[in-house]
Order: C-alpha cells, then sequence, then structure tokens
C-alpha cells in the first residue's frame, strides 16, 4: 500500500502546529509566524486544511471566505512529497469547502518565479488577472494575482 493511500486532511489545530512550522520554515524565505497559525485557528472566515500520511503533516493550507470570494491564502506540500498530485488534492478539497460556505469566485497571490504552482492553478482554471509589483518583503519578487470566476461551475 502506497503512503499517499492514508492521505486525508483534517481541519487545522493547536496540535498540529510544530509540525507545520518545520515544514513552513525549511519551504519559504519569509515564513508564517506560530501566531499566523494560531491566527487561523480563530478566523471566523477561515478554511484551514492540513494534509496527513500515517499520522504526518506534510502539506497545508489555508482559505479566508470573504463575501464571496475565496482568497487562498497559502498552500504549502513538504518538499518529500511534492509532485505526486498532493498540491492539486489540497486545493481542490479548499475550493470545495469554500464553495460550500458561500464562496462563488476564488483568488490568490503567487511569486512569479514559482513556475510549478503557476502550472497548477492554471490547470485547475485560475487566470492571471494582475500583477502586484514588489509585493513579497523579503525580495521585491512582483506576485501574480491569479482569479478563478466561476466556483459555482468549477469541477474538481
Amino acid at each position: 500500500m502506497s503512503a499517499l493511500a492514508t492521505l486525508r486532511f483534517v481541519p487545522l489545530s493547536e496540535g498540529l502546529i510544530d509540525e507545520i512550522l518545520v515544514i513552513e520554515n525549511a519551504t519559504h524565505s519569509a515564513p508564517w509566524s506560530r501566531r499566523s497559525f494560531q491566527n487561523e485557528l480563530e478566523h471566523k472566515y477561515g478554511v484551514f486544511l492540513v494534509a496527513l500520511v500515517e499520522g504526518k503533516v506534510i502539506g497545508y493550507g489555508g482559505t479566508w471566505v470573504l463575501v464571496d470570494e475565496a482568497h487562498v491564502t497559502n498552500v504549502v506540500v513538504s518538499p518529500d512529497f511534492r509532485g505526486q498530485g498532493i498540491g492539486r488534492k489540497l486545493m481542490n478539497e479548499m475550493l470545495v469547502k469554500a464553495r460550500e460556505k458561500g464562496a462563488v469566485c476564488a483568488t490568490l497571490e503567487l511569486r512569479k518565479s514559482n513556475e510549478v504552482a503557476l502550472k497548477l492553478y492554471e490547470s485547475m482554471g485560475f487566470v492571471q488577472a494582475t500583477v502586484r509589483k514588489a509585493y513579497y518583503p523579503d525580495n521585491q519578487e512582483d506576485a501574480l494575482v491569479m482569479m478563478l470566476d466561476d466556483l459555482i461551475g468549477w469541477t474538481p
């Protein structure tokens, strides 16, 4: 049986934050703080999911549903588990849950240099809406703003 056969998604909990921080700090040049993740526990418009394989955190992602828009705040898969479709499955789960909360469209930002994520989002129906110049504070990299206009008609 493949390790991915045990893949499941659970809501963020305080007990998972330590494992998330290990991945966050290894993955990002401007990582979220412990407090940022703790804030997600209390975010009344948030949908924050954690991907587990055999009980171990291998990814996580968050979305805020603001009025009728789902804004994806982050999507991270542990480097050891990339390229196996986990990011797509995580995004699908987040977008379905956001739609259940009333979202009719979705937006996100990503680093202009993140070609792997760009290909994933485009394959899911997101299109580039604009560019935010010097958006990332760690290196002043531009952010691509992506939009999925029809979350109601979208199929995972």
